[in-house]
């Protein structure tokens, strides 16, 4: 279940500001005894009825093809919200109130007589309620029946009334192609106004994806400095460290580019790349978004595999350890499967501001850690007026946007080191949702939902916003089609994704960006006992590189200027003749010698497996051990016992 973070109270602010509650109305739920309604919906109308943004006047009507009761249902939906709410002390009066108001009719799809029975129990409710007429439907279904269920509303009746509004959520995917998006939208529109339609991408219930405009238009010192002429690239990352886990059947028709880079992470990048919009007023924004996606470039199909990299994981290790199977022996999965699990692309947006800037997407699943990162990344600074001093290089300034799990806006800039020289070594400055607000955990729906009653679509996706951002992917697609079947699998689970993916980036001089944070650090046993100012330094600090299987990582007799810190993969340590003594793996470290006592490297160190690892620079090492002596006792420690050789304390 999504971890959204819902901002409930600012610290000595009152809760929900500025909120109220929506006008009273009937919310009819398609599909409500399937995964989503208990999961996701019950828990985010329960939310809702905490906050006190809930109608006096609501009520929900569930219809499945279930033979349930209203009773029966509400015994369901009780018993679900106890185990799937999000909020850290159940309000069970709250509950009562809420589940008092769900209602519950049985009926297939396809069956008239069902509607004739929810008009009936509409018409009721709406005058027990005072619902002023007022309908929400949600097709918490699949899309093949977003047609036939508008077409029966239709026919029992539900668009001749002349009270209230009408307005449907329809649940993503949003077609599988550009032909079928476009088919869907026509259907859609058949019955419904483009006005009454909310397409639902629940990342843009994220508070920390709603909060990139906020944050880019109402603080001025941002702005003058969004175009092509400061900002080298940015990168948008969006990592699982979870498998397909039992979802074969469903993955296999869509993969990462349909289920993740098509909707959720163009969605973002509309919001971090689109033009200041004239008011925040709905459509304002998503004309924004729309001229964004119109501008980015599509791609010709010789350059497809120039720009973009696919990938499917093999066997590999969970982040703690446990084993996973390869995606081709996941059940529902089809052994000779040609689906993309992990995708990365460079994209160009054609307009004034960003022209020439590379805009470099990547989303995978079995990765080796869990997170959602957007970093802009600023041009250097020129390194010229630092010769002669004991700065060698300059780090770029990077603006990072943590939208899961850790939520919040870091900037990074260099500043200079306490002492007689100048000396710089890169800090942070770190907003935390967590540490600034009082928040709970929400379903990621509260706010979509909450919109809908209100009628604000700012969040929700039209018809030329989903069908433009197909016609950016399925060239991609149609490339991909069309070439020769790729070599899966080609990335361990557990790892950084293909080796391909880092070609892709370094190609052009720049590397992606790994975001560590503190619940990665604390895994390795080295860290553990480290204090929270020690994690922040080394976090900045660790720099990601990768080695493939059978490469040498550090010669032997070399004088060392970095110490290793294994993310994934075994190494071998060798001897004088080239031959294994020793193996190391995740968590383990090694080259801290040559740094301790600047001597050359006392052994050869190879990959045995394809190995991702962070590396930590000599002055950066110096630093960190003379600003922390626990850091630096364990690694004094650790070298006495593995090479039994005396080290000055």
């Amino acid at each position: 279940m999504s971890e959204q973070l819902i901002v409930s109270q600012s610290q000595g602010g009152s809760s929900t500001p500025g909120a109220r509650p929506a006008a009273g109305c009937l919310m009819v739920i398609f599909g409500a005894s399937g995964d989503l309604t208990k999961r996701l919906l019950m828990p985010a109308l329960y939310n809702l009825a905490c906050d006190q943004l809930l109608p006096s006047g609501f009520a929900v009507i569930g219809m499945a093809k279930d033979e349930w009761t209203t009773a029966e249902f509400r015994e369901r939906m009780a018993r679900d919200l106890k185990e799937f709410s999000t909020r850290p002390q159940f309000n069970q009066e709250v509950c009562d109130e809420f589940v008092a108001r769900l209602h519950y009719t049985p009926g297939k799809f396809d069956d008239p007589p069902a509607y004739a029975r929810l008009a009936e129990l509409v018409e009721r409710l709406d005058g027990e309620q005072g619902a002023d007429g007022n309908l929400l439907f949600y097709m918490a279904t699949p899309p093949v029946v977003f047609g036939m269920i508008s077409s029966h509303l239709v026919q029992a009746g539900f668009q001749k009334r002349e009270r209230g509004w009408q307005r449907v959520i329809v649940e993503k995917p949003f077609g599988h192609d550009l032909a079928s998006a476009i088919a869907l939208n026509r259907e859609i529109l058949k019955h419904w106004r483009e006005d009454q339609i909310y397409r639902i991408d629940h990342y843009l219930g994220k508070e920390t994806v709603q909060n990139i405009l906020a944050f880019r238009f109402s603080n001025g010192i941002f702005e003058p400095l969004w175009n092509k002429h400061f900002v080298d690239h940015i990168q948008f990352t969006v990592s699982e460290s979870v498998g397909v886990e039992g979802r074969g059947n469903y993955y296999e028709r869509s993969g990462v580019l349909r289920d993740m880079i098509q909707n959720h992470m163009f969605q973002m990048l509309a919001y971090v790349c689109m033009e200041p919009p004239s008011s925040f007023q709905p459509n304002a924004i998503r004309d924004g978004k729309a001229r964004l996606l119109e501008a980015i470039r599509i791609m010709k199909p010789e350059e497809v595999e120039h720009y973009c990299v696919r990938g499917q994981y093999g066997p590999g290790r969970k982040p703690d350890g446990t084993p996973v199977t390869e995606y081709r022996k996941e059940r529902d999965v089809n052994p000779q499967s040609m689906t993309e699990t992990f995708a990365a692309l460079k994209l160009f947006i054609d307009n004034w501001r960003w022209e020439g800037v590379p805009i470099y997407l990547r989303s995978g699943k079995s990765l080796w850690k869990r997170g959602t990162e957007i970093i802009v990344e600023f041009k250097k600074a020129p390194e010229v007026i630092f010769r002669g001093t004991a700065v060698d290089h300059l780090d770029t300034n990077r603006l990072i946007f943590h939208i899961q799990p850790d939520q919040g806006i870091e900037l990074r800039f260099h500043t200079k080191v306490p002492g007689p020289t100048l000396q710089l070594q890169p800090v942070n400055m770190r907003f935390s949702y967590g540490e600034a607000f009082r928040a709970g955990r929400g379903t990621g729906y509260e706010v979509l939902i909450y919109n809908c009653m209100i009628g604000d679509a700012t969040l929700f996706s039209r018809t030329d916003l989903v069908e433009t951002a197909w016609r950016i992917a399925q060239p991609i697609m149609d490339g991909w089609e069309a070439r020769k079947p790729a070599d899966f699998p080609n990335y361990a689970a557990g790892s950084w994704g293909p080796q391909a993916s880092r070609l892709l980036i370094e190609r052009d001089g720049r590397k992606w960006t790994e975001i560590i944070n503190r619940e990665v650090l604390m895994k390795v046993p080295l860290f553990q006992s480290c204090d929270p100012i020690l994690l922040n330094v080394l976090v900045m600090l660790l720099k990601p590189v990768g080695f493939a299987a059978g490469k040498l990582i550090i010669q032997k007799g070399d004088t060392g200027q970095e110490m290793y810190l294994i993310c994934r993969g075994e190494v071998e340590v060798l001897d004088a003749n080239d031959q294994p003594i020793a193996k190391l793996k995740d968590g383990d470290y090694f080259g801290e010698m040559s740094l301790l006592l600047a001597q050359p490297r006392t052994a050869s160190i190879r990959a045995v497996t394809s190995c991702d690892l962070f590396v930590l620079e000599k002055a950066g090492f110096a630093k960190a051990l003379d600003d922390h002596p626990q850091f630096a006792k364990a690694v004094l420690e650790t070298a006495r016992k593995r090479y039994q050789v005396a080290v000055p304390g």
